[in-house]
């Protein structure tokens, strides 16, 4: 297995992962009518100094996904954070230490760039994702809150 960062040529693969669980396939879609909303959020974090969608490939495949964001600040003497968003693993690599590969790959890009602390956000409905994180080290310190407009 290797990790690249994406490139545009791999939207529609990140987004059949993205597509492929419980809440995703309400949320997203791989659909033509939507490729323009993907793509112009592609460009977007990549015009973005500290942000990318990391992947994990085998076989020329994405089979994994995530989104690594640098978020500079003053809080904690100027620490600046790490957040993940949007860890995917295609159902036939799950149980096949793929998710935790690439979570391990994006906190050594988070320590090299100065992060102090890597954070993610997980839906309260998803209690095996919540039972990965905790297993790679991650704790529940904090309530997460959201307005959705």
């Amino acid at each position: 297995m290797d990790f690249r960062r994406a490139t545009e040529n791999d939207i529609s693969a990140i987004v059949r992962l993205l597509e492929n669980d419980e809440l995703g396939t309400t949320r997203e879609s791989v659909e033509d009518y939507a490729a323009p909303d993907y793509e112009e959020a592609f460009e977007e974090m990549e015009a973005q100094t500290g942000n990318q969608l990391l992947l994990a490939i085998e076989n020329q495949s994405v089979i994994g996904c995530l989104q690594l964001t640098l978020i500079p600040g003053l809080a904690r003497r100027g620490m600046k954070r790490a957040q993940i968003e949007g860890v995917r693993v295609d159902p036939c690599y799950r149980n096949h230490r793929v998710g935790q590969k690439l979570l391990e790959h994006a906190i050594s890009i988070a320590k090299l760039e100065g992060a102090g602390l890597v954070q993610l956000t997980t839906d309260k409905q998803r209690v095996a994702a919540h039972q990965f994180y905790e297993r790679l080290g991650f704790t529940a310190s904090h309530e997460g809150m959201k307005l959705i407009f």
